[in-house]
């Protein structure tokens, strides 16, 4: 069975069967346990959820829509910044020094929005053109007149240690939601701006307003701490530490045999993987639903159809934005998983090639348009970037294993060895576009 017969919609062959795929891709992972640590292993599969989570945002996007958002990374961030602002610890010093005239200049800024919108609505065209740009120009340099000096105040207080306003002092699960609204928020904007635009040019932008995102991001230190990083973050599940001093959990570890603070490492990855896998199940079983729903199928008809589907009274660039909406706050969501599980939220980590590359590629692998590829290419992707940085020392120590220790050629291999994964990444992705271009589980 092939690709062709899966898009004649004929039964699929036993190798896309996604049990049996799902099933080794358990085995590869309990292999890992065994061979290497089940500590390693549990936290590959911790990091598989987020990225089979993100891989379904995307999924949404490219798959029901063939929409090319290549700016993942900057919804992925915003997540982030979503659960320091709802689990940090309001700073007390830094609202006192000037929190509220931040507060009241964006609320200063609001009003200037709305009154630019009312212009344009309501004047002739020279009034509106007249209108707009003194209400631009003057609202910016009162907006500044009243930001500044605050920002500057926030910023000073105890720089080493806070510098910043903190948060809500709320549990982080709270700003897993926040991050999706967040995400969607400014998905919302950008697509009333990008959607419409040609593919590659839509690719670009969103390229380019991730790149301003996390400029934001690190430069407003007022609101992250910027490239100072936020640490210490609240956790839904109990620290390590306070586990293996426990009486009990440690009368607990003796009874299986087991080390406390192995044992304590255990019990909280597998926390953490309880609360992952209740979003991702969650998150496949509301996309399957709406990929069998009318709109999915309205979706699918305007990704293969467009001029079609407008042709039949479709608004194709609404229905386009709200697939955008949707499928970059399920990244937002992702996006806050991930500062949950790390405990801190470090801008600098934000890479294209992580969080952009990577992401397209386990949508690709998996089976664009499929839900359970998606999940399944999250997986698989996840886990060979993982291991392939043993792979490449392992393949190192092979090709160099008949050179003298001083050859310059045995310090090559090593050196080249961290380097594998993009060259595997690449490889994979230009072997499944050329042998399964529609993936392990294509679309049905």
């Amino acid at each position: 069975m092939s690709d062709t017969a899966a898009q004649n919609g004929q039964p699929a062959a036993w190798w896309e069967n996604p049990w049996l795929l799902f099933a080794i891709m358990g085995g590869l992972l309990a292999f890992t346990g065994f061979v290497q640590s089940w500590l390693l292993a549990l936290t590959i599969v911790q990091l598989c959820m987020i990225s089979a989570i993100m891989a379904l945002g995307v999924n949404v996007q490219w798959g029901y829509a063939g929409l090319f958002n290549a700016g993942t990374m900057g919804f992925v961030a915003l997540g982030g910044v979503a659960a320091v602002l709802a689990s940090a610890p309001p700073v007390a010093e830094a609202w006192s020094a000037g929190g509220g005239r931040i507060v009241l200049a964006f609320v200063f800024l609001a009003v200037v929005i709305v009154a630019v919108v009312l212009a344009r609505q309501r004047l002739g065209s020279l009034a509106r053109s007249l209108a707009t740009l003194i209400l631009i120009v003057a609202g910016f340099a009162i907006f500044t007149q009243l930001f500044e000096p605050a920002r500057d105040a926030v910023e000073a207080v105890n720089p080493a240690q806070s510098g910043y306003l903190g948060g809500m002092g709320v549990s982080i699960l709270f700003g897993w939601a926040l991050g999706g609204l967040f995400a969607a928020g400014a998905a919302w904007v950008i697509g009333k701006i990008a959607i419409g635009l040609r593919s590659d040019y839509l690719a670009i932008a969103t390229l380019g307003i991730a790149e301003i995102i996390l400029a934001v991001i690190k430069n407003e230190d007022w609101l992250t701490r910027g490239v100072k990083n936020v640490t210490g973050l609240d956790r839904p599940v109990p620290y390590e530490v306070d586990l293996q001093t426990d009486p009990g959990f440690i009368e607990f570890a003796a009874g299986l045999g087991a080390e406390p603070n192995v044992a304590a490492g255990i019990v909280v990855k597998l926390a953490f993987i309880a609360l992952f896998g209740i979003v991702l199940i969650t998150m496949v079983y509301l996309a399957e639903k709406a990929l069998h729903s009318p709109w999915g199928r309205m979706m699918r008809a305007i990704r293969d159809r467009p001029a079609a589907a407008s042709a039949m009274g479709k608004d194709v660039k609404a229905r386009h934005i709200q697939a955008f909406v949707i499928g970059s706050a399920i990244c937002g969501i992702a996006g806050a998983m991930l500062v949950t599980l790390d405990g801190q939220f470090t801008p600098g980590s934000y890479q294209p090639l992580r969080f952009t590359f990577l992401v397209l590629v386990m949508v690709v692998v998996g089976g664009s348009g499929n839900n359970l590829g998606s999940v399944l290419g999250g997986f698989l992707i996840w886990f060979v970037w993982v291991q392939s940085e043993a792979l490449g020392t392992l393949l190192a120590d092979l090709a160099s294993s008949t050179l003298a220790e001083q050859s310059p050629l045995r310090d090559s291999f090593r050196d080249a060895a961290p380097h594998l994964r993009p060259v595997l990444m690449g490889l994979i992705l230009v072997l499944v576009l050329r042998f399964r271009p529609r993936g392990l589980l294509p679309e049905r």
